[in-house]
């Protein structure tokens, strides 16, 4: 697997939910399996069955997230050029036909969070942006037509 390139809180989140997964969510899934097999004939017993496929969802999250870690390369804002938008910057922004302003912070996929307004770098505005500098335009292509965004700002 390749770095995952995140922010130190997208690392801290990354630890979080995996301690979560393991200490929280593994123990109340294996005292269902155990409930459900209290219950009784196991060949046709639903509540078995969907624990049990719970329980193959949740190991499998923990072994990405497990890989997750092992892969993560925590990203140093004082080595990348802020005179461009890349991953871990705000980027503040004028939508070029409406006037209206807002502002992004490029985050790894696993950090995005429209309503902290973290977006993620494969996004269609975060690739628009990836690179721009001060004064450049980002077009972006929707359903609807074209969206121009303007970068006013970049910071960190």
């Amino acid at each position: 697997m390749s770095r995952i390139h995140l922010t130190r809180e997208g690392e801290i989140k990354l630890h979080a939910d995996l301690k979560h997964l393991k200490q929280i969510e593994r123990p109340r899934v294996i005292n269902s399996i155990a409930e459900a097999r209290r219950k009784g004939d196991l060949s046709e017993n639903s509540e078995y069955d969907a624990a049990k496929e719970e329980q193959h969802k949740l190991e499998t999250r923990i072994h990405k997230l497990e890989v997750m870690v092992r892969n993560v390369s925590i990203i140093d804002e004082s080595k990348i050029d802020n005179d461009k938008v890349y991953i871990g910057a705000r980027a503040d922004l004028e939508d070029v036909d409406t006037g209206k302003k807002m502002y992004f912070i490029l985050v790894n996929e696993l950090e995005a969070n429209l309503d902290e307004c973290k977006i993620s770098t494969v996004s269609p505005i975060g690739k628009a942006l990836l690179g721009k500098a001060v004064g450049e335009i980002a077009e972006v292509t929707v359903p609807r037509g074209t969206l121009r965004y303007k970068v006013t700002k970049i910071s960190r």
